[in-house]
């Protein structure tokens, strides 16, 4: 609770003159009408912007030299504001364009049932502006919003709620990573490598979202912490705050399925629905099983006749081998450390990889998928094609959370690799090598 109370402090220290969000904000407005309503001053009172300028891109760095007096979309207005009849009319085409929207529409009773909640949000000026830079600047951040709403409808309507509350789902989906707007986009391209410092500002993103919604004054503290909570896991396992099962609200488990839901859909051209499906399967302890059983009815079969057999038996061998060689990378460092080493105060960060690699291979041994047993399987499975796809969607899986057991690794322990402790000194090891692992070329891996 420490490190999310000096992170919130953080962050709403941050928010109001974030140059990330200033620069979307005036690079928007190279291309769209953006004018200032009243005059922008910076905390001393100084005049930087006299009411009724346009304001472009030449603006910026006036803008950002100062701390502002006020949040900048408080002085601004901007044609094409995006409102509740725009959200409903990208909304039903969402509905109509995607093969897991319509899934949605058919699941629930109609598009109009869906919407409805969608139909009911009100949103303050300040933050229809941010949806606004959000769909001009950050499209595949509004897109996805979108989709995840209706996901979380979806999922609040399926479990009985309300229409308030499906209403509130709505609002959390919209808004759930509204703090991204404060992240530098540049961060979150496939190739770019975060330094510490930098995953650091991402992971805080949640909390960044949560205070945005906090100061529109108008939502439900449900909502704010479902915004929150998006990316914690049932197991413990997310961020910011890793707090698990009951502890995560009803709406923030519904945005963390919601999430994952719409992220599958999102990055995957090949296969989403029987990736999702796995996915959740070996994942059950991450998800609400109450919530995932609306999922998977939705997640028909999609395998297509004369897919080759021999990528895919070439991406196995390739995959597992990676996972092998992590796995037994881990046990030689394991056997170098000092007797007890699991009871010793600095030996949290060996536990922690120790625990999550055991549970990786739990997970493989109940879907009879375990390194070791890839020879027999393989030859089991040689031409059988549905068999083959899900093994090889098994080891994507699995490498994807051998990468997300590092990435956490960086993210809780940050100056794991600069201390000469022998526990940190292994897990930094294990982390360096295991970083650039992925699946193989013909293989997209896993969200």
């Amino acid at each position: 609770m420490a490190t999310h109370a000096l992170l919130e402090e953080t962050t709403a220290g941050e928010i109001q003159g974030n140059s990330h969000f200033i620069r979307a904000v005036t690079e928007m407005a190279d291309h769209s009408s953006v004018v200032t309503g009243q005059a922008i001053y910076t905390d001393k009172g100084l005049k930087l912007v006299d009411k009724g300028v346009r304001i472009d891109s030449r603006l910026y760095d006036r803008l950002v030299q100062h701390r502002l007096r006020d949040p900048i979309d408080a002085e601004l207005i901007v044609e094409n504001l995006v409102d509740a009849n725009v959200l409903a009319e990208h909304a039903r085409a969402k509905c109509e364009s995607t093969v897991l929207m319509r899934r949605l529409v058919q699941a629930s009773g109609g598009v109009d049932r869906l919407l409805q909640p969608l139909r009911a949000v009100q949103l303050t000026r300040q933050i229809a502006f941010k949806l606004t830079v959000m769909h001009q600047q950050r499209p595949e951040l509004y897109f996805h919003g979108l989709q995840m709403t209706l996901v979380a409808i979806y999922l609040g309507q399926q479990s009985g709620w309300n229409e308030q509350d499906c209403t509130s789902a709505a609002v959390a989906g919209l808004l759930h990573d509204v703090g991204m707007l404060f992240v530098n986009p540049v961060w979150m391209h496939a190739t770019y490598q975060l330094s510490d410092m930098e995953r650091r500002h991402v992971a805080a993103h949640p909390i960044t979202g949560m205070l945005v919604v906090r100061s529109a004054q108008i939502y439900p503290e449900s909502v704010e912490r479902a915004v929150l909570e998006h990316h914690e896991f049932m197991d413990g396992s997310g961020y910011p705050r890793g707090v698990r099962g009951e502890s995560i609200s009803p709406l923030g488990q519904v945005l963390m399925l919601a999430e994952v839901v719409s992220a599958f859909f999102d990055k995957y051209q090949d296969l989403p629905s029987q990736r999702l499906s796995l996915m959740l399967r070996m994942n059950h302890r991450r998800y609400p099983a109450h919530l995932v059983r609306w999922i998977l009815p939705l997640l028909h079969d999609e395998l297509t006749p004369g897919i080759p057999l021999l990528p895919l038996q070439e991406e196995v061998v390739h995959n597992v081998a990676a996972l092998s060689a992590a796995f037994a990378l881990w046990q030689t460092l394991r056997e170098q450390l000092p007797e007890h080493w699991r009871l010793l105060p600095d030996g949290q960060p060996g536990v922690f990889v120790d625990e999550r690699l055991a549970a990786l291979r739990r997970q493989l041994a109940d879907v009879g998928a375990e390194p070791g047993q890839h020879d027999d399987l393989m030859a089991l499975m040689q031409s059988d094609l549905p068999s083959m796809t899900e093994f090889v969607l098994i080891n994507r899986e699995a490498l994807w959370q051998l990468r997300s057991v590092v990435h956490a690794c960086l993210h809780r322990w940050p100056q794991i690799g600069q201390t000469e402790h022998v526990i940190d000194r292994a897990v930094s090891a294990w982390c360096d090598a295991c970083a650039p692992l992925q699946p193989s070329p013909e293989a997209t891996g896993a969200v």
